[in-house]
């Protein structure tokens, strides 16, 4: 859970992301009687603009406004104030020269207007892979810690994603999980991740099934028990192979791998999942994935996503991956990313369980929708290591993300917390759990629409 910042303690603002150009009224509610306001008092609201300097030094720009007001009978302040630019304001309330609080709230284009943040994991693992947890457990470990989606994604593997999702539906949970899988096939050793796509990739060959305990069957391959039939590995090297002769790969790229990466690329868009280029950088040996191959990788991009932080946490695996991702923004060439813990440990004992995450800005908390905000860069990559924090993604989305960071998370996380607790006595078999899981249902919607003035 993110260290509440002080002044949330004390004080409640709401909303605090509100449109360019709308009025609004702003409540700043005092948190226990400590933190009161004297009703008899006339204090100064002050509303400071971040982006456009200091009042005193650029007095003709608009990042000044003031407003002389006592409390309200209920104790708060209600500010009437319309804002004009996208960005973070500061609000300081000030009695007798003497600061009394500084609070934070958000404006932002109306392209962002009913876009809410959802914090997800795309890449984890569980027990029925190599993970140490139950994937029943991993869920519910991670909704304690803030996660509003997630996908079990384990080695050739996608059956235990499905599991989670069924196992949690009947309560109605505000988490969702979504289908997923680790795709490994043969002639290939580049990680793809099949995030939310309908169909397992790893099923579609019958030299997979061994891996799979749920053999061939339909309703264990796919979300919906539709799927592309199982094939022999010599029509899947038969069908690589020709797809190699229709694609321009230079002589540095191995070409049976790279177009088996697209193969699996193609399959995860037709069954509408997100295809994630996961950690070149990792150090399994050497680096796994040799650099040239990496780079051409990154100018087709035949996967929709690049793990920018995943996982391991020394420097070069996400260092790299980060320099990566700058470079080829220099070029011109701008790729979607994500962050993911690709955990193998759900809880404080594995060093990595919580290294990365992302922060998507979707409409809904729907697979479709997550997927598409990932694919139209309204999400960032937050990376999480030894209580040091940092966004990527355009400066834009830094900003505004970086500000849910600091002033939505840790309110949203308390919810999730309660949540996370009880689902995993419910899944360690206590019914009680279960009713308290539904009665609490919703919760996290309510938070949504108190904070975020979309309506």
């Amino acid at each position: 859970m993110d260290l509440m910042k002080r002044e949330l303690l004390n004080y409640d603002i709401f909303p605090k992301v509100i449109p360019v150009g709308k009025e609004v009224s702003i409540t700043v509610k005092p948190r226990g009687g400590h933190a009161a306001f004297d009703t008899n008092k006339k204090y100064t609201v002050a509303i400071h603009t971040t982006t456009e300097g200091i009042p005193s030094t650029y007095p003709t720009r608009p990042n000044y406004a003031s407003y002389q007001m006592t409390p309200a009978e209920d104790g708060c302040f209600h500010i009437v104030h319309t804002f004009k630019k996208e960005c973070e304001h500061y609000i300081r309330i000030i009695l007798e020269d003497k600061r009394i609080v500084q609070l934070s709230v958000y404006a932002v284009e109306e392209d962002l207007v009913g876009r809410y943040p959802y914090i997800g994991d795309m890449h984890m693992h569980s027990t029925r892979s190599d993970g140490k947890e139950h994937p029943f457990i991993v869920a519910a470990n991670y909704r304690k810690a803030g996660y509003d989606f997630m996908a079990i994604t384990d080695h050739r593997k996608y059956y235990p994603s499905l599991e989670t999702k069924r196992f949690y539906e009947p309560l109605n949970l505000d988490v969702k999980f979504y289908p997923g899988e680790e795709i490994h096939l043969p002639g290939n050793d580049i990680h793809i991740v099949n995030f939310g796509g309908n169909y397992s990739v790893n099923g579609l060959l019958d030299c997979s099934l061994q891996y799979i305990n749920k053999g061939a069957d339909p309703d264990w391959r796919s979300l919906t028990g539709i799927c592309p039939d199982v094939m022999t590995e010599e029509e899947y090297r038969a069908e690589v192979n020709a797809l190699a002769e229709t694609l321009d790969i230079p002589e540095n790229v191995e070409k049976f791998p790279y177009a088996s990466c697209v193969w699996i690329c193609n399959h995860i868009k037709k069954a509408n999942g997100l295809g994630i280029f996961a950690h070149p950088y990792w150090i399994s040996n050497v680096y796994q994935v040799p650099e040239d191959f990496t780079d051409y990788m990154f100018k087709t991009h035949p996967f929709d996503a690049f793990e920018v932080f995943g996982g391991l946490t020394y420097f070069q695996q996400n260092g790299y991956q980060v320099q990566k991702y700058h470079d080829f923004r220099a070029q011109g060439i701008q790729i979607p990313i994500v962050g993911n813990t690709d955990t193998h440990g759900s809880t404080p004992y594995n060093g990595d369980w919580h290294s990365a995450r992302s922060m998507v800005l979707a409409y809904e908390n729907t697979r479709d929708e997550i997927v598409s905000a990932v694919k139209s860069f309204y999400n960032v990559a937050i990376q999480d290591i030894k209580n040091h924090v940092e966004v990527l993604g355009t400066l834009r989305m830094m900003k505004y993300c970086w500000f849910l960071y600091e002033h939505y998370l840790p309110i949203h996380d308390e919810l999730c917390f309660e949540e996370g607790r009880l689902m995993k006595e419910y899944a360690c078999g206590d019914e009680e759990a279960g009713e308290d899981l539904r009665r609490i249902s919703g919760r996290m919607n309510k938070l949504r629409k108190k904070y975020f003035c979309f309506d």
